[in-house]
């Protein structure tokens, strides 16, 4: 398997106000494609891993050969944590989760509101360049994560649902050093829906 840069589900512009024109061509375009060129190349004399999805191989991260392992847990996850990325991201603004994804919210956090608190102080904290996350523990159960660079939850056995990028590359060319107003922003376009969806994969 090559891997390849999926398609944005929606226009370039399409999340204007929140996310410009401009860094969704750069984030997508020119940062994502270069994970990608790199995995492919770690990945070249392994055919054996190259076959599997990035799901399995970053699955087993801790299992790859020692020469590649690092080249791919950057640009694997890299590769996969923008994918998802992507598709949490909706035109449809200012929607809510709702449904068996609320209740969970809701059973594992107190409320919806003390999640998005909790999530947005999880992204405010990381330092330098990360992900926040909201996973799905194997025993069903909702949590955060703060993960550096390009770590990927499926590396720690868990099921991203929700991930936002702090990297300054995802929101320097409109809010420069005010992340707190990008994720702040990112509230407004969260694709609840593909959240559920996840949520209810077995």
């Amino acid at each position: 398997m090559t891997f390849t840069v999926p398609t944005l589900p929606y226009s370039y512009a399409a999340l204007e106000p929140y996310i410009d024109e401009e860094t969704m061509h750069f984030h997508h375009d020119k940062h994502h494609q270069t994970y990608v060129d790199k995995l492919n190349a770690a990945l070249k004399d392994q055919p054996e891993l190259a076959i599997q999805s990035i799901t399995q191989i970053l699955g087993k991260l801790d299992s790859l050969p020692d020469p590649i392992k690092t080249a791919v847990r950057n640009n694997g996850g890299g590769h996969a944590n923008h994918t998802l990325f992507w598709e949490n991201l909706s035109p449809k603004f200012d929607t809510d989760p709702t449904g068996a994804l609320l209740e969970q919210l809701e059973k594992d956090f107190g409320s919806f509101e003390e999640f998005k608190k909790k999530f947005t102080a999880a992204a405010l904290g990381v330092f330098g360049s990360g992900w926040a996350w909201l996973v799905k523990e194997e025993d069903g159960h909702l949590g955060i994560l703060a993960l550096p660079n390009q770590d990927s939850p499926l590396s720690q056995g868990k099921k991203p649902l929700l991930g936002l990028d702090v990297w300054e590359h995802a929101y320097y060319l409109k809010y420069q050093n005010r992340r707190p107003e990008y994720v702040s922003a990112f509230w407004h376009i969260v694709n609840w829906q593909k959240v559920a969806e996840r949520f209810a994969e077995k």
